[in-house]
């Protein structure tokens, strides 16, 4: 009799709140609305058949849940059901999603969806243990230890896979290509993203590569080109900006990068059911390497403030794509923190590129698209092709210097550092970039 009241007390609690909110919402709304619609009433039966399973899961499952667990889960459940990024984040989860947003938090180095009932990997971070481990874009993690990953939330397979730094876990993993399952031990540490890493892939050409957006990414940029200047005693005559892997970060990041190379214009905008989900950025009149070309690098793990980066810089004519087809999540999710210490993160808006193209399960399309292939030097072969100057009695050079050996020697230097750039795309990058530094003399 007492737990029949007190399913009847907690049904009647609900339905008050509803009735509240909903009242509330019709109330304010009156003077702009003649007619209530469908979706306004109050759902009596379905609300009352929630109340029936509570009190059935309350009465008859074989231990015993208690309310906070009941009513937690249906949130989840509720939220989750919306789309792969809403979700309800408990305290403990709130406050390591702010960690991770300024760029030092524990776990394995992988930015994660849910796909059919399986984590998917959007991208391995950067110098993580997933990357060390060999974990790809792309791969499906079915098993986390000895338990099955379908059935499990996305906020509790992140939370099986954090843990103490120096303990192991074993993923399972299923990759296209693979016949069989691949089975892959990590062991967890403290993950401190350095966002933006750079270097000059040689005179006059830089490399810059952003693997995160975090609070302090357009700062770090604009530090990171302003060394290459120094190093390169000058300004650029060309900038790679690698993109690939990015599963992309916090908004205002996105549009600092992306302002950093645009003098004017939009950059992106987003439109969504409440006010305050429309908002628009655009550019200030300023450009860190002064108009030098950009080769923008994506692949199928760049992902939403990544895309925003390499779709704004598309549309104003700034840089050429190149690479594959971006991994299109073009919405905004906004963190909406709680009376209990959590916070629900919910999905608010999508994202425009200035041309209005939705980002939103279409991605970025590159200007040139590349395959995954890895460069290699050509074996040394043992017949040497005959030249000029191994014929008999050749004519010297009239035009040759004292200094012809260093020179021949800076030149096998550059060839050996030429055959050490073995990534395919930033090798493709760079000859572009030449090639429209020829064109513009």
């Amino acid at each position: 009799m007492l737990k029949k009241k007190s399913v009847f007390i907690l049904f009647l609690g609900i339905m008050l709140g509803v009735f509240v909110a909903t009242c509330g919402s019709v109330f304010a709304d009156r003077d702009n609305a003649e007619v209530a619609t469908d979706t306004e009433a109050l759902p009596f039966e379905d609300l009352r058949t929630f109340t029936e399973i509570f009190g059935r899961i309350k009465r008859d499952y074989v231990e015993p849940v208690s309310d906070k667990k009941l009513l937690e889960d249906a949130i989840r459940g509720m939220l989750s059901g919306l789309d792969p990024h809403s979700a309800y984040l408990i305290a403990e989860e709130y406050q390591e999603l702010k960690e991770g947003t300024t760029g030092q938090f524990g776990g394995l180095g992988i930015e994660v969806t849910m796909e059919n009932g399986f984590v998917k990997v959007v991208s391995p971070i950067d110098d993580t243990p997933a990357q060390r481990a060999g974990i790809k874009t792309g791969d499906l993690i079915v098993r986390l230890d000895d338990q099955p990953v379908k059935g499990m939330s996305l906020t509790d397979a992140v939370k099986i896979m954090r843990g103490e730094p120096g303990s192991k876990i074993l993923l399972t993993v299923v990759r296209e290509g693979e016949e069989a399952p691949l089975k892959i031990t990590i062991t967890r540490d403290i993950i401190k993203v350095k966002s933006v890493k750079s270097r000059m892939l040689e005179k006059d050409y830089g490399y810059v590569r952003i693997s995160s957006f975090q609070s302090r990414t357009g700062e770090s940029l604009k530090e990171a080109i302003a060394d290459l200047k120094k190093e390169n005693a000058g300004n650029l005559k060309g900038l790679v900006l690698d993109l690939r892997n990015n599963p992309g970060g916090v908004l205002n990041a996105a549009v600092e990068v992306s302002d950093a190379f645009i003098k004017s214009g939009l950059i992106v905008y987003t439109e969504g059911r409440i006010e305050n989900s429309e908002m628009r950025f655009n550019a200030s009149p300023d450009d860190i390497i002064e108009g030098a070309p950009i080769v923008v690098l994506i692949n199928a793990g760049s992902a939403s403030a990544s895309e925003i980066v390499a779709g704004a810089l598309q549309d104003q004519k700034r840089a050429v794509i190149i690479g594959e087809k971006s991994f299109g999540k073009g919405s905004v999710q906004t963190i909406l923190p709680t009376s209990n210490g959590a916070a629900v993160k919910l999905t608010t808006a999508r994202y425009y590129t200035p041309s209005g193209r939705s980002i939103q399960a279409e991605g970025i399309e590159p200007d040139i698209a590349l395959a995954r292939v890895k460069l290699e030097s050509v074996d040394k072969s043992e017949f040497v092709p005959v030249k000029e100057s191994d014929l008999s009695h050749h004519l010297t050079n009239g035009n040759k210097r004292k200094d012809d050996k260093t020179n021949v020697e800076q030149s096998e230097k550059v060839k050996e550092e030429i055959l050490e750039l073995k990534d395919y795309a930033v090798h493709e990058a760079l000859t572009l970039l030449k090639g429209i530094s020829i064109m513009h003399r």
